[in-house]
């Protein structure tokens, strides 16, 4: 198959296209940088260099293609007191509308849209907010575009950001904790669904959660504490002013309301409650694996 990834060599989209060279695909990489080709060649992929922000670009490296792999990035400066949310979400709404137009004038009829977990709400989800828009927003395409909308839980890699907390105060703290759930997944288990998605033949839309290990926060404390040669490490709820008064000490006010948003919906549930209608089969790559990195990290 003639497949385009978006995504560059990003978390998801480089186990991705090294699974795909490897099944015999040809696949062309969509990245803005253009000091990424040589590396995006290196895997035996071909490289487009230009932005998502350019409709005609878009529908010129999707015509011909057999399924086209879509991501959104929610990137921006968190520290930049002139970088909103909001600015971040139109960002994300005018691509989506991109791909929307690059789509339907390139004919493709395979879609897989990288979602999240907590794409099922309108609000109360932070940032997460810019899936839901462009779930919606995709689903306008003509009903003979066959559409993934693939919705991962919380990547491993996230957990990296606690390291800090865990040096200085000996505990992992945010406004969820305990026995909230903290389900998670690996890179490879989300390209191995991704796919399966581009790969199938399965007509009209779908909605598919991936996730590699489902556990509660102690849980998870207990094994990277495990890891790190802490283990009485406790994971501990702390209040929403809390955590927005620590977030504010290293990214802007708007960016860390949404994260305390997103965070609120963990610990009340609401963010899992779709996940649970629709539970996955569990993928292959189990926290107790990426800990070994992670202790390797808090080392340094």
């Amino acid at each position: 198959m003639n497949i385009i990834v978006t995504g560059s060599l990003g978390y998801v989209s480089t186990p991705l296209i090294q699974e795909l060279i490897k099944k015999g695909h040809s696949v062309t990489v969509i990245s803005s940088k253009a000091e990424k080709l040589a590396a995006i060649e290196a895997l035996g992929a071909k490289a487009a260099i230009g932005t998502m922000e350019d409709a005609d670009f878009l529908t010129d490296v999707f015509t011909g293609a057999d399924a086209v792999y879509c991501m959104l990035s929610a990137a921006g400066s968190f520290t930049d007191p002139d970088n909103r949310v909001s600015d971040v979400i139109g960002r994300a709404n005018a691509i989506a509308n991109n791909y929307v137009q690059a789509i339907e004038a390139s004919g493709v009829k395979r879609v897989v849209y990288l979602s999240s977990v907590g794409a099922h709400m309108k609000k109360g989800n932070g940032l997460l907010v810019i899936h839901h828009n462009a779930e919606n927003t995709l689903s306008k395409l003509p009903a003979d575009v066959n559409i993934s909308f693939m919705r991962p839980v919380g990547f491993y890699k996230n957990l990296f950001a606690y390291i800090g907390v865990i040096k200085t105060r000996g505990v992992i703290a945010s406004n969820y904790g305990g026995d909230d759930t903290s389900n998670l997944v690996a890179p490879q288990d989300i390209a191995a669904a991704i796919i399966e998605e581009l790969e199938s033949t399965r007509p009209g839309r779908q909605v598919r959660y991936i996730a590699s290990e489902e556990l509660t926060c102690q849980q998870v404390a207990a094994i990277l504490g495990e890891a790190i040669g802490k283990p009485d490490l406790q994971w501990i709820t702390i209040t929403d002013e809390q955590l927005l008064a620590g977030m504010k000490a290293f990214m802007n006010e708007s960016f860390a309301q949404s994260f305390v948003e997103m965070n609120i919906s963990i610990h009340n549930g609401e963010i899992y409650e779709d996940y649970y209608r629709h539970k996955p089969v569990l993928g292959k790559v189990k926290l107790k694996d990426f800990a070994k990195g992670f202790a390797n990290a808090y080392q340094q």
